[in-house]
């Protein structure tokens, strides 16, 4: 049995709802950091559970569309990705949620600024977030394909922010809890990037029935065969 172009309609619109927030609170997670704004890390760190209802209440409605309809082929691939992606999508959220939560902790250590990467680390990420939930709504693979190419990025930046922190750690003893709580901040924004890359991956299993997301190595997957 197939889905109705309502239900479709329906499902999308609530993960673009859910991609909107998250995209919000990773956003705004960084703000309240550069900022060192706790009132609207705060915030941020309670309005997860808003998140997290949005996560149940499609689940619920996914588990509904399988009852009712029975979907096969990729009708059933759809509905599958999208419970798959308000899983990410929550984590994410729990990134963010985390994020926020180090903002609070910073503002009782010693004041050290906040990597000078750590808004590009942003805007990447927040990108990435946007585009990929982008992808499964308008069932775009070159949208997803670009998700994930711009992992590697995300992760060469952090690299180099952990490396500059671990520097200014061995050269001032005395900036080790604050700086450690940054190195938090980076890993959870890289973190980020590949739950974006998860749903990326998981908009092309969705378009062409291959699962890509365990390749060992996806620089020598053949990409350019499928993206056709």
């Amino acid at each position: 049995m197939y889905l109705k172009e309502s239900e479709f309609a329906e499902l999308k619109g609530k993960i673009q709802q859910m991609g909107v927030l998250v995209e919000d609170a990773v956003r705004n997670s960084v703000i309240s950091l550069l900022e060192r704004d706790v009132e609207h890390a705060k915030k941020i760190r309670d309005g997860d559970v808003i998140i997290n209802t949005f996560d149940n209440e499609l689940d619920e409605y996914c588990i509904k569309l399988i009852a009712l309809r029975q979907p096969v082929a990729k009708d059933l691939r759809l509905i599958t990705t999208a419970m798959k992606i308000t899983t990410d999508l929550e984590r994410i959220a729990d990134n963010a949620a985390n994020i926020a939560n180090r903002t609070v902790e910073l503002a009782e250590e010693r004041y050290i600024a906040a990597h000078i990467s750590f808004p590009i680390l942003r805007d990447i990420t927040c990108g990435m977030v946007r585009d990929a939930v982008e992808s499964f709504v308008k069932e775009d693979k070159s949208l997803a394909f670009d998700v994930m190419s711009r992992d590697k990025e995300v992760d060469t930046i952090n690299e180099k922010v952990l490396h500059d922190l671990i520097t200014m750690m061995l050269n001032d003893c005395d900036s080790s809890i604050p700086v450690t709580k940054l190195s938090y901040i980076s890993r959870y924004l890289e973190r980020i990037g590949d739950h974006a890359t998860n749903i990326a991956e998981m908009v092309i299993y969705m378009i062409e029935g291959q699962m890509i997301k365990h390749k060992a190595d996806k620089d020598s997957f053949n990409i350019n065969a499928l993206n056709q």
